[in-house]
């Protein structure tokens, strides 16, 4: 009898996250002794958790606080997220209709999880999430991809939306402010789409909202459910600590939607993990409660640094760098530079090669724009500090020069 080991069907139909393999590159080659390495590939806040948070979190241990917590959140946090979700965006939730897990990438995950088969189509807009596709072959459903462009902002149009919807369609994906292009959807874009949905009740709507505090415009931010509350029976917003309030590693996250929903989705977790980590869990209560300062101060550090990373690329000959509405990333083209030759005499073939030859050569570390569905640019965090932002911005307008 062989012992060769042989992955499952389910397993062959994903790939490793794009922006956590490049991530680890650049630890490795630090690791191996490059001291050059900027990282600018991982979508991480390079602040502290806010002190209160973690005093909240020294408090539940103290408490005791550190047994098996209900699978869908403890009930003070789920209180938490229910006021949350009224004060900021108008919407209603009983804490039947809020769920919490470890992290939105696993509410995503449990969601799908809990409503996709074989068959299934979920329509995913261009540029997207590198995990959105790959939960959705996951769970044996077929990604259909939406394009927008760079001329209409990166934003959903309604009539590509309308085309792409078929009998099979089982969700839609929105983010806003999107990762990897920081688009922001405003509230008449929104408004087009919900009329769109409303033509077809059978499509259900993720509304990804983790970088909601993260926008940079006048315009308040605004969510799908609270523009068109007809469709709130069909949509899960889903959010998160880990942007707002630099708690990553906590690994919470949360969404709000039909209880139905919400039940089928505390199903699955409870089978795959379990609530989330009960300390984390009496922490983000804090941080969704407590002090908001710390939020806006965030905002505020980021839209400055924004600015700066811009203009910076913007200065570089042959790329173009659109200003983004939100999120901490630009999303720069590299278009022109592709069939050209890099410094090390190598042929640009594709932007995976410029991301490749960038950081063979600079030291720089950011994120090809195919891991998101659009060839030709590439993903730049700019959660990073403003030195290390000038010295990366300075070190790819150099590249870029040399490039033959």
């Amino acid at each position: 009898m062989s012992n060769e080991f042989k992955r499952s069907a389910a397993l062959s139909r994903i790939s490793p996250s794009a922006t956590i393999a490049i991530t680890q590159k650049a630890r490795d080659l630090r690791a191996a002794g490059r001291s050059d390495i900027l990282s600018l590939s991982i979508g991480e806040p390079d602040f502290n958790t806010p002190e209160h948070v973690c005093e909240a979190a020294r408090g539940a241990m103290a408490a005791g606080q550190t047994k098996y917590p209900p699978v869908s959140g403890v009930p003070a946090l789920k209180e938490a997220i229910a006021a949350k979700f009224s004060r900021e965006n108008g919407l209603r939730y009983s804490l039947s209709e809020v769920v919490v897990g470890s992290g939105a990438k696993q509410v995503i995950a449990n969601a799908m999880l809990a409503t996709l088969n074989p068959g299934d189509e979920v329509l995913i807009p261009t540029p997207y999430w590198v995990s959105y596709p790959q939960l959705t072959q996951l769970c044996g459903a077929t990604p259909v991809f939406v394009e927008t462009h760079a001329k209409d902002g990166f934003l959903l149009q309604p009539e590509a939306l309308e085309r792409a919807i078929t009998p099979r369609t089982r969700w839609l994906f929105l983010n806003s402010p999107s990762n990897p292009s920081g688009a922001v959807i405003d509230a008449a874009s929104l408004a087009a789409i919900g009329d769109v949905l409303l033509r077809h009740p059978h499509v259900w709507v993720l509304s990804d909202d983790i970088y909601e505090h993260l926008t940079y415009g006048d315009t308040p931010y605004v969510t799908l459910a609270q523009v068109r509350p007809e469709l709130r029976e069909r949509v899960l917003t889903v959010n998160g600590v880990s942007k707002a309030y630099a708690m990553t590693g906590w690994r919470i996250g949360y969404a709000g939607g039909p209880a139905p929903l919400i039940k089928a989705i505390e199903l699955v977790q409870s089978q795959l993990t379990g609530g989330a980590c009960s300390i984390a869990q009496w922490a983000a209560a804090a941080a969704l409660s407590g002090p908001q300062e710390f939020v806006a101060m965030c905002r505020e550090s980021f839209r400055a640094r924004c600015d700066r990373v811009v203009d910076a690329l913007e200065r570089v000959p042959g790329m173009t760098c659109a200003k983004p509405d939100g999120a901490f990333y630009v999303f720069p083209s590299c278009a022109s530079f592709i069939g050209r030759k890099a410094p090390s005499g190598n042929v640009i073939h594709s932007d995976e090669d410029f991301v490749r030859e960038l950081l063979d050569h600079t030291g720089v570390a950011v994120v090809h724009g195919s891991a998101f569905g659009s060839a030709g640019h590439f993903r730049v965090s700019y959660a990073a500090s403003t030195d290390v932002l000038a010295d990366a911005c300075k070190r790819i307008h150099l590249f870029c020069e040399a490039v033959r």
